[in-house]
């Protein structure tokens, strides 16, 4: 049987850097990757049988847990049918009704197949509606990997964007704003000076990708007040929050609508689908009723589809939010009350069925705020706790994730694993 080693060298021969998507060759945390082989609740099992207990739980999507019996039923009927069409479906439409049912600020969808493709169209249909090319996004807000959403601020409060990857032209990173997030003096002082520039302000209303940063209290509302005066369209990229925090995701939890929604990870089940929307008038310019343009072979992929219909009827019950609430405190109470005794520098930062543990004594608020994490603690941390195969993300900037599946007897090996792992490593 091969050795971890031995498959990831093997995959380095064939696949850039041995992955297809960077966080999971390990290199924010060291080491050797894992290679999963099968999954079962919140069991992931890699191609040697190794059991690890999994908070990262393919990064989101399956709150009900891995292979959900639903879910897995719902595909294979699917599959029977066959796997694509090219033309339309039946249940592209019950999917859609779904959506909208869960979001009341979405009046039509566009189903696509990546969270990615649904900010990226979203966002040309926010240029085309409004005829004004700039956008403006958050430090630390991961909106995917197009061309005008890899940008970093530069030195000032708001200034031109500066691309973070090679191959992005500066002619488009200087249309991306970038603001701290959770600030809301830099936008205003922004709109007041280039709203006759900007088409939209994208914002991940809980980020994420920084790790889990609650937005500050009226943050969210005051976004949509600015928005609303300055005739800018406010997206909210829910491909995490959405069907996560809430059945009508983090607009629900705060009550605050935007112009368009973007969604992904629970809304497929699993399977790469993503989907846009937003009012009539705005996504009426959308072809093929508009001159937006936006299309794509697997739009609305009947295997998707399926996987979506099964897990949002099973989540619009909504017991499960209270149920994974608290499961949540299960989990973290006893940690928190540990941290505080023990005055470790870390801070746990959570919502709903999502939390980060930040290695760093100041309460992180922002992307400067994340950055003063220990990143090689972490490092530390990850290893311990996957020794004990539990599986948190491998990277400190990640949120972890709570499922269905992760029953009393998981919450309390992880509170085992991780009061072991921090005692190595501040003791």
């Amino acid at each position: 049987m091969l050795k971890r080693r031995d498959i990831f060298e093997e995959a380095c021969e064939h696949l850039v850097g041995g992955v297809n998507s960077p966080v999971r060759a390990f290199k924010a945390v060291g080491g050797t990757p894992f290679f999963a082989r099968r999954a079962k609740g919140c069991q992931l099992y890699d191609a040697r049988g190794k059991s690890y207990l999994d908070y990262v739980m393919s990064w989101g999507p399956h709150i009900l847990g891995h292979a959900d019996a639903d879910l897995t039923r719902a595909l294979k009927r699917a599959a029977e049918s066959g796997t694509s069409f090219g033309v339309p479906t039946e249940r592209e439409v019950e999917l859609a009704k779904l959506v909208k049912e869960a979001f009341p600020s979405i009046e039509k969808v566009r189903f696509v197949s990546s969270g990615t493709e649904a900010v990226m169209s979203a966002i040309r249909l926010a240029r085309g509606f409004t005829g004004k090319p700039k956008i403006v996004k958050f430090d630390g807000c991961y909106h995917g990997h197009s061309d005008s959403l890899l940008v970093k601020a530069g030195s000032g409060g708001a200034t031109f964007g500066v691309a973070d990857s090679e191959g992005v032209p500066s002619e488009i990173a200087k249309l991306t704003l970038s603001l701290p997030y959770n600030q809301i003096e830099p936008v205003e002082r922004l709109f007041k000076s280039q709203a006759h520039e900007i088409a939209c302000l994208l914002v991940e209303p809980v980020a994420g990708n920084m790790g889990v940063v609650l937005p500050e209290k009226d943050f969210l509302k005051k976004l949509r007040e600015l928005c609303t005066r300055y005739q800018i369209l406010l997206i909210f990229d829910e491909v995490i929050t959405g069907f996560r925090l809430a059945y009508g995701g983090a607009q629900e939890l705060f009550g605050t609508q935007a112009d368009l929604t973007c969604l992904g990870k629970i809304l497929g089940g699993g399977l790469p689908l993503g989907a846009f929307g937003g009012k009539n008038e705005i996504m009426m310019k959308l072809s093929p009723e508009g001159d937006v343009y936006q299309a794509g072979t697997l739009s609305g992929n009947p295997l998707a589809t399926a996987c979506g219909i099964a897990v949002l009827k099973k989540l619009r019950r909504r017991e499960i939010y209270r149920n994974l609430e608290q499961k949540k405190e299960q989990l973290l109470k006893p940690l928190r009350a540990l941290m505080a005794e023990k005055g470790y520098p870390l801070q746990v930062n959570a919502i709903g069925s999502v939390f980060t543990f930040f290695f760093t004594k100041q309460s992180v608020k922002d992307f400067e705020t994340a950055k003063t994490s220990d990143t090689s603690r972490y490092a530390k941390f990850f290893h311990s706790l996957l020794e004990k195969r539990i599986f948190f993300p491998p990277s400190q900037f990640e949120a972890c994730f709570l499922s269905q599946a992760h029953h009393t007897r998981y919450i309390n090996q992880t509170i085992e694993g991780v009061r072991k792992g921090l005692q190595k490593i501040f003791c």
